[in-house]
């Protein structure tokens, strides 16, 4: 049983300053994306940094069930030794993906186009999730999907060993289904184009090309991109240091920036431009913060972040268009937002509704819960701030970013914040209450 069954009500209460130099786990996107590729090129891919949390441990047991070989050192160390593109063999068993939204649906990209039937399910939060989003592109190159009512989970992916090539556009950016599309090229003669009308994660292409992919990324006229690779492709071997994940640090880093005398350091931060999203409106916001010792390590940025609580955070409107670089971290702006000095209005938050839960309801309920000002009008979310009531249960639907979100509204809140489930936070962030709790965090069970 995943520890995502077993109910786990936590609470937070007032504390003061936050100090410490911690290391968050390694980014889930990338941690996802290493053990895919790894499994997919031919040689050994050696993974350092790897986040070891119940989604990412689900992806290296799919790849194994899929033929790769993959293993890990007692000092963290993963090895991967892949079969080359093309050559993933039928799965004995059903492919259990846990909470990894991320997972199943980039791994339907990958056995699309492979001549085997992949069965796949996943925890009732998964199982709540739309895969249509990926299964209508998928379904294009030749592959046939069985989805529940509405395109969930549990699913089974027939793929095809006549693909052909496709040119699709997103109807909105979506980094999770231009991966799908562009992992289903890999083992496509022909060239397999997808056009994005925002920015949205980058991290496929970056590590397609460290991979030996030729990927071609083009800007367009209104700001969209154009990417586009020529498969069949081969990939090599390639070790893979995994940056630590931004949107785990946004809990530190909120929490930091919400309480006066903080001064909080957080290491080697992935910052991949198409990620520091919640960085730039937080500085925006007024937040000190100061990036240090940048570097670059297989194509990704990675930097420190020097985080200060000194200056008070003020309300401002976040474009529509930054959206796609910080969609997983909505949840705790907001929660910076209700600390802030007047009004943070948050646009175009539609993707909010498919993930893990419809995130834009929960976190509306969760700041109801909390006598927090907001409202919603369309998809954007409007949060007065000021001084936090708390004292309130916030409902997490099973999903981790609310839970730490809520966790860390309640670390100035005049009564503790309640969440009734901490349990689902170990997919991402197994390590978050002693990383909390070592920078001087008030965490505690909820009695009955």
């Amino acid at each position: 049983m995943s520890s995502a069954q077993i109910k786990r009500p936590l609470q937070s209460a007032k504390c003061g300053a936050l100090t410490g130099d911690v290391r968050v786990p390694g980014d889930k996107s990338i941690s996802h994306r290493s053990l895919m590729f790894g499994g997919l090129a031919e040689g050994e891919t050696r993974i350092t940094g790897l986040l070891e949390g119940e989604d990412v441990l689900a992806t290296a047991d799919a790849m194994r069930k899929l033929g790769a070989t993959v293993t890990r050192d007692d000092d963290g160390t993963w090895h991967v030794h892949g079969v080359g593109v093309g050559a993933l063999r039928e799965p004995d068993s059903v492919i259990d993906m846990g909470n990894a939204g991320t997972g199943i649906r980039l791994l339907a990209g990958i056995v699309a186009t492979h001549p085997i039937t992949t069965f796949f399910t996943g925890d009732a939060s998964l199982c709540k999730r739309p895969m249509g989003r990926v299964a209508d592109p998928l379904a294009e190159f030749g592959a046939k999907f069985i989805t529940r009512d509405r395109g969930r989970p549990p699913m089974a992916v027939i793929g095809t060993d006549e693909a052909v090539p496709v040119t699709y556009t997103l109807p909105m950016a979506s980094a999770q289904v231009k991966s799908a599309v562009l992992l289903a090229g890999l083992n496509t003669a022909g060239t397999t184009t997808v056009i994005e009308p925002k920015p949205s994660r980058d991290h496929t292409e970056r590590m397609l090309r460290h991979f030996g992919v030729d990927v071609d990324v083009q800007v367009n006229d209104d700001g969209g991109r154009t990417v586009s690779l020529t498969g069949p492709c081969q990939m090599t071997a390639a070790d893979i240091v995994v940056p630590t994940d931004p949107s785990s640090a946004a809990f530190p880093l909120v929490a930091a920036l919400i309480h006066p005398e903080s001064n909080v350091t957080i290491r080697d931060v992935c910052l991949n431009p198409l990620r520091t999203g919640l960085i730039t409106t937080l500085i925006e916001m007024g937040g000190d913060i100061t990036i240090t010792n940048e570097r670059e390590e297989a194509g990704e940025t990675i930097g420190d972040l020097v985080v200060t609580g000194k200056n008070r955070l003020k309300g401002i409107v976040v474009p529509a268009e930054r959206a796609p670089s910080m969609i997983d971290e909505y949840p705790v702006l907001a929660v910076a937002a209700a600390y802030a000095e007047g009004e943070t209005r948050m646009c175009d938050l539609e993707e909010l509704r498919v993930k893990e839960s419809d995130r834009l309801a929960a976190v509306a309920a969760g700041l109801a819960a909390n006598g927090i000002i907001h409202r919603i009008e369309g998809d954007d979310l409007i949060v007065t701030g000021g001084v936090v009531p708390g004292g309130g249960m916030v409902e997490t639907h099973l999903d981790h970013r609310i839970a730490m979100s809520f966790l860390v509204l309640g670390l100035r809140a005049e009564k503790p914040v309640m969440v009734d489930d901490a349990a689902p936070i170990a997919t991402s962030f197994p390590i978050f209450e002693q990383l909390m709790a070592d920078l001087g965090t008030n965490f505690a069970p909820v009695k009955n």
